[in-house]
């Protein structure tokens, strides 16, 4: 028999990992108990045909614009490389006139990849017409 140490650091985590798989395995079953109970069983092929007269529907393509995607992108660059400034701004003392040049050059990046995007276009935003 094994013995099972309580004081162990990680024990707390792994009680949470165990609690919230059941606690999910519980949920799924009662969703699935309940949908099933509740769920209209008179449901046919003919009833959901078309009724006398319409067009046969059908799936149309996705026609989503790039501009979307690229802004998205964007965003996220930016706010990614956003997020590496913070632990510079807390340390900002202790790195001296080394991590001060080195965020310089940082921001000059940052700057030069905005500059970039913005002669591209990217940051324009185009109507379809």
């Amino acid at each position: 028999m094994t013995h099972m140490d309580f004081s162990h650091p990680y024990f707390g985590a792994f009680v949470m990992f165990v609690l919230t798989f059941g606690a999910f395995i519980a949920t799924v079953w009662i969703a699935r108990f309940v949908s099933r109970k509740l769920a209209r069983l008179d449901t046919e092929k003919l009833k959901a045909t078309l009724y006398e007269c319409g067009p046969e529907v059908t799936k149309q393509p996705n026609s989503v614009s790039v501009q979307f995607y690229l802004m998205a992108l964007l965003f996220i660059l930016f706010d990614i490389e956003i997020i590496f400034m913070f632990p510079w701004a807390i340390d900002f003392k202790y790195l001296g006139w080394f991590g001060f040049i080195e965020m310089i050059l940082f921001i000059l990046l940052l700057a030069i990849g905005f500059v970039y995007a913005w002669k591209k276009g990217a940051l324009e935003w185009h109507s379809i017409k």
